[in-house]
């Protein structure tokens, strides 16, 4: 399998489309719903990159990258920041440690560009 990417987000329409067009590339996908999650997801699977929604139940995106980033077996995983509000995004994103972020709605062209950039050209995997 090619590289491990978690995608949280609490929009099941987006989440489904964005799960199946990264294993379309050749990614190996993880997904849950809420802020909650991620920790335990991420220390059971040691993603290369977080794919993180701002707005999410029990806990924001941006407060979930702040505690990844505290967290030492965690902080080197890079995290995109997605988010349909486009005016403080990328304060967000930099003020959390975010490596980038994206607008909603996206194209899924954007979405394995900035993959590919921070995870590398090579995709995913033998599709990638």
């Amino acid at each position: 399998m090619g590289k491990k990417i978690l995608v949280v987000d609490d929009e099941p329409d987006l989440l489904k489309v964005t799960l199946i067009r990264l294993k379309k590339t050749g990614y190996e996908v993880y997904s849950c719903t809420d802020g909650q999650e991620v920790f335990d997801i991420a220390r059971r699977v040691m993603p290369d990159l977080i794919i993180l929604d701002v707005y999410l139940p029990a806990i924001n995106g941006d407060d979930v990258a702040k505690i990844l980033k505290k967290d030492d077996k965690l902080k080197h995983i890079p995290i995109i920041l997605i988010s349909a509000t486009t005016m403080t995004l990328d304060e967000r994103a930099r003020e959390c440690g975010a490596d980038g972020y994206l607008t909603k709605p996206f194209e899924p062209e954007e979405l394995i560009s900035i993959v590919k950039k921070i995870l590398g050209q090579d995709g995913g995997g033998e599709n990638g």
